[in-house]
Parts: C-alpha cells; sequence; structure tokens
C-alpha cells in the first residue's frame, strides 16, 4: 500500500472527500458525510478493508498527475509499453446523493486497463451483498447502498468478494465509471452524465477560483489551499472539518492518532481571517452562521469542536481490526478531547465575531446577545486551569496562551463598545477584566532570566501558540519579551528549520500531555513563526521561512499537520485546514499589500 500520507491527492464534494493515491486507488472514502463511516479504508489497514484501483493492467505508481488549473479534478497518467492512460477523478457537486466519477482515457496507442472495487462498510468491517440490477452492480448492507455502472459498459466479474472490469482503450476512447452512494431504503436517484458533470465541475470551481483576490508571490500555492479549505466546508451548514481523515499518525506507529473530521473553535478567527481577506465573504458567512449555532446556550457548556451540523456528541472509540496507517494505532473515531474545558475558545468566538462586525457582515439580532453572555461567564471562569490549544491529556494548568485569549475576549468586548456607542454592556467591569488578565499574564506567566513567556504559570516549557501574542494584539511587535519570546520558541522548539508545538520529548513521554514522546514540526506553528518574525522586522528571514514551508507542500500543493524533517515525510491528519490556513494568511501577511483585502 501506499506508504506516505503525501502520496494522496483529495477529491471531494462539499460534504465529504476521498483520498486518492499514487497508484490509481481511492484508499479512503466516508458517506455520505465527511464523519461518516468509511466504504474504503485501506488508508488505515490493508485492500482487504475496502479501496477502488483504477490503473493500466501491470501498472505501479503514475508517471504524472496534477489537479486541472483551478479546481479539484484530479488527471493522473501512466505510461506503460504499449500506450499512455489518463484516469480523471471528481466528485461533482451533489444534487441528492454523493457520486464518485472516474473517466479514463486513451492518450497514446492502446492499453489494457483494470478497476478492482472492494467496498467495505462501517470502516472495512462489513462486506456488503452485490448483485446486477438495471445495468449496475449493486452493494448494500445495513443502511448503505452504492451502485456502480460504466459507460459505455464493460466486461465486469466477481471475483474474490471484489468486483472486477477490464476493457482495452485506444487513443481518444474513454470510459466513464460513476460510483453513487444512496440509503439503502430509498429508490436509486437519478442517474448523472458523467462528462457533464466533469465539464460543469471545471467550470464551477474556476469560477469560484478567480474570486480570489490575492496577486502576489505564490498565488497558486495561496489558491491551491484556498481550493482546499473549500473541499473541507461541510456546504449544508458552512461548517470547515480540521482534516478529511481520522488516525494518521504524528509519528508512525505511534498512539497520536486522532479523529479531524469535526469543526474547531480554534481554527474560527483565523480561517474567518483568510477567507475575508482572500475575497470570499460568502463563504466567510457561511463560517461565521455556523459558529453561531454552534455554541448557542449555556457558555458553561461551550465545547472546543463540534460536529459539522453542530453536533456535540463526538464519542472517542477505537477500531481494533484496522492496523492502522504505518502500523499506528490504535485507530480512533470520534474524539475525547470534546470534553476538555479549554479557555481560549471563549477569545476565538469574540474574536471571530468582532473580526466579522468590522468586515461588515450581516450582523444578526442575537450575536451580540450571545457575546455578553459569554463575557459574563468568563469574567469569573478564565481564572480556571483548563487542557489549552493542544487538548493536552495530562492535567489541567495554567496555561498562558488561554490567558492571553481571555484578555482577547475582554478587549474585543470593550473595543465593541467602545466603536458601536449604541450597543450596551458592561463597559468599566470589561475594562478592568481586560487590565487584570493582562497584568497576571505578565506577572506569572513570564520568565524575566530567560525573556520569554512560558507555557503555563511556573514553568520553564515553552509554547509555540505564545507566537500569537503580536498578532492578537497583547503585546505589541517591538516589546522586548514578544522578540524574547520568539527567539526561545525558535532556539527550543526549532525542529529542521521548522517548529514543534511544545517539548513531547522528555524521557519516558511527554508530562504535558500525558503521550509518548515523539512528533514531528506543526506546520502551522511555523507559519505563525513566519508571521512574527515578520512583524518584528526581520521579513526576509520570514520570507525564507515561508518558502521552505511552500516546499513542503506535495506534489499537488496540499499539506498535512506537521513534518518529519528526519524522514522528509509528512504526518498526521490530511490535508489539515489548520496549515493551509497558515499558508494562506502568511502570504496575506507577507505579500498581501494592497493585493489582498
Amino acid at each position: 500500500m501506499n506508504a506516505r500520507i503525501e502520496d494522496y491527492a483529495l477529491i471531494g464534494d462539499e460534504q465529504t472527500a476521498a483520498l486518492v493515491g499514487r497508484d490509481g486507488s481511492i484508499d479512503w472514502l466516508c458517506l455520505p458525510r465527511f464523519d461518516s463511516g468509511a466504504c474504503f479504508a485501506r488508508l488505515l489497514g490493508d485492500e482487504h478493508h475496502g479501496h477502488w484501483r483504477i490503473a493500466p493492467e501491470g501498472a505501479g505508481t503514475c508517471a504524472r498527475r496534477a489537479y486541472r488549473s483551478d479546481t479539484l479534478v484530479l488527471d493522473t497518467e501512466w505510461e506503460t509499453g504499449d500506450g499512455t492512460v489518463r484516469v480523471t477523478d471528481l466528485m461533482p457537486q451533489r444534487d441528492r446523493a454523493p457520486d464518485v466519477v472516474r473517466i479514463v482515457e486513451g492518450v497514446r496507442g492502446r492499453a489494457t486497463v483494470r478497476s478492482t472495487l472492494r467496498l467495505r462498510f462501517d470502516y472495512g468491517s462489513i462486506m456488503p451483498w452485490v448483485r446486477r440490477l438495471d445495468g449496475h452492480r449493486v452493494a448494500v448492507a445495513g443502511p448503505d447502498s452504492v451502485w456502480l455502472r460504466a459507460e459505455p459498459p464493460v466486461r465486469t466479474w466477481g471475483e474474490d468478494f471484489c468486483t472486477h472490469s477490464e476493457f482495452t482503450l485506444a487513443e481518444g476512447e474513454r470510459v466513464a465509471f460513476v460510483l453513487t452512494w444512496h440509503p439503502s431504503h430509498e429508490p436509486r436517484p437519478p442517474l448523472i452524465d458523467p462528462y457533464e458533470a466533469l465539464e460543469s465541475s471545471v467550470t464551477d470551481w474556476r469560477r469560484w477560483a478567480r474570486q480570489c483576490r490575492y496577486d502576489g508571490p505564490y498565488r497558486n500555492a495561496v489558491v491551491r489551499s484556498l481550493i482546499t479549505l473549500k473541499a473541507l466546508t461541510y456546504a449544508p451548514t458552512g461548517g470547515i472539518v480540521a482534516a478529511a481523515t481520522t488516525s494518521l499518525p504524528e509519528k508512525p506507529g505511534g498512539v497520536r492518532n486522532w479523529d479531524y473530521r469535526y469543526c474547531w473553535l480554534r481554527d474560527s478567527t483565523l480561517a474567518l481571517g483568510a477567507l475575508l481577506a482572500a475575497g470570499y465573504q460568502e463563504e466567510a458567512q457561511a463560517w461565521r452562521d455556523w459558529l453561531l449555532r454552534a455554541v448557542a446556550g449555556d457558555p458553561a457548556d461551550l465545547q472546543i469542536m463540534y460536529g459539522v451540523a453542530g453536533e456535540r456528541r463526538l464519542s472517542e472509540t477505537e477500531l481494533p481490526w484496522l492496523p492502522g496507517f504505518a502500523g499506528s494505532t490504535p485507530v480512533r473515531t470520534g474524539n475525547g478531547a470534546v470534553d476538555q474545558f479549554q479557555l481560549d475558545v471563549y477569545g476565538e468566538v469574540m474574536d471571530t465575531l468582532s473580526l466579522a462586525r468590522g468586515a461588515d457582515l450581516p450582523t444578526l439580532p442575537h450575536m451580540w446577545a450571545l457575546q455578553c453572555v459569554l463575557m459574563r461567564f468568563l469574567q469569573t471562569a478564565w481564572r480556571q486551569p483548563d487542557e489549552g490549544l493542544w487538548e493536552v491529556r495530562g492535567g489541567r494548568r495554567h496555561f498562558v496562551h488561554s490567558k492571553v485569549m481571555a484578555w482577547v475576549a475582554a478587549d474585543r468586548a470593550v473595543r465593541t463598545l467602545e466603536q458601536h456607542q449604541e450597543t450596551l454592556g458592561d463597559l468599566e467591569d470589561w475594562r478592568a477584566l481586560r487590565d487584570e488578565i493582562h497584568r497576571e499574564v505578565c506577572e506569572k506567566g513570564f520568565d524575566a532570566e530567560r525573556n520569554t513567556f512560558t507555557q503555563y504559570y511556573g514553568s520553564r516549557e515553552l509554547d509555540a501558540a505564545l507566537l500569537l501574542i503580536p498578532r492578537v494584539g497583547f503585546l505589541p511587535p517591538d516589546d522586548p519579551r514578544v522578540t524574547g519570546t520568539i527567539d526561545a520558541i525558535r532556539d527550543d522548539l526549532g525542529h529542521g528549520g521548522f517548529v514543534r508545538r511544545y517539548d513531547t520529548e522528555a524521557p519516558g513521554g511527554s508530562v504535558i500531555d500525558g503521550l509518548p514522546s515523539g512528533e514531528g514540526a506543526f506546520l502551522a506553528c511555523s507559519f505563525w513563526l513566519a508571521d512574527a518574525l515578520h512583524r518584528t522586522g526581520r521579513t526576509q528571514e520570514a520570507r525564507e521561512l515561508f518558502d521552505r514551508l511552500v516546499g513542503l507542500c506535495n506534489d499537488v500543493g496540499l499539506l498535512a499537520e506537521e513534518y518529519d524533517p528526519a524522514g522528509d515525510r509528512q504526518l498526521g491528519n490530511f490535508p489539515q485546514a489548520f496549515s493551509h490556513i497558515g499558508l494562506v494568511n502568511t502570504a496575506l501577511t507577507l505579500f498581501g499589500g494592497d493585493q489582498a483585502g
């Protein structure tokens, strides 16, 4: 099977997504939503856990592949001794049912092509019953039904609990496969025309990409990142999932394997800023509206993440039948961090809504009332220890970044009242709160001996999240405490020229997160370092770092969560929204100027 995370490309329909390997195999696909059970789970196991490969007979990995410019339509080509074959993969915008379209075309000479489809529902654990019906192969198990057809029909047979097809193509000849999911108790959905779907998908994606206002250096990387964020958006609600996958490891063979198919509040301000600055007002408003619906309720119950429609119960479960990517177990669905208390999310919500108001997104009548309720809760809750931005599982602490974000919440509330005098609120109380938090953080969260802020009160450890201090306005960029923190983080958390989140290398494992040691450089944090360097006047260093970061993108422009400099490989769930948000925001910071909003 594919041995590297970066061997994969993404296709999707803004409700779910699939990963396609260099060998032409779709090894991951959850239907009908991002967080549904996978019908192809080879990514986390082997071929017996479900996949769909189309490639020339006897061929290995492809000769080349690329997205069609400014689209999510993927072309993969193989060179054989007899000819050249291209497979075009896409998931068209759905009407009712999700479709995967795979168009196989002879480019040169003649070549024999084989399709091997092995459907296994519920993450590879359920083998469906397959039958012929109306020119289709129909697979059914419980609530799931998948229909496969080829246009024109080709020789197809069942063997070894798979559906096989084989055919020969000459130059200019094409065969299109369409795989459609729908609930097994419902009639088959209307058929789509695969060639019309290809044409409309290319047109729609390019029309969307043209909205991008950024026209500076690295524009292709910025547009690819924006397309990836769009692909990770659940269109019915506007929620943006952190990644399309679960349990891709932060260390091969390790246990840091988490489910990222949910929407994190930590992403909210950075995601909204990227969308607004790049010119995507509609997507920004949809994300803002999703956020307001998700967090509605008792502020004491605010979660760090929610499902794509705002679901709150995301119980963590292990799937013991899957051996994991590169033997990394356990494989998990759901995420136990949903039950953690993270103080920073209050700041992120307040900052996001402040940013939305400043960008003149339509104001909803209940928005300020919700913010006032959050602030009243925060007036006492900010004193509590929490699990922090990184969802540590080693016990609560007074994390400095969390306290800084509590300050951000108070600051944005004060600014709103000062700028909109018709708005009612506890201005003096919130000013006093802002000042009190600031004073305490500077007293208890700063190591004067080393001239750096620390990960939590009284500690000597560092945290890359502290690079955000100048970005959120807690201290000005030229404050010696800011430059000292940047230098300390680069020196102590530097990893192959990039940045780790915090120290996970303690003997016997990290005390902070309660897990065995080891993870890669965190790409979002490395983009934050570039931002911080630029803000403190070291723009040339920042641009050099940004150039190296963009160079980590795989051949189709995608980034995972982390990078391992020693192994020269990507790590963690893929593609990662947080990394691509970082790429967009840093490009806008370094090169935007008058060229972007």
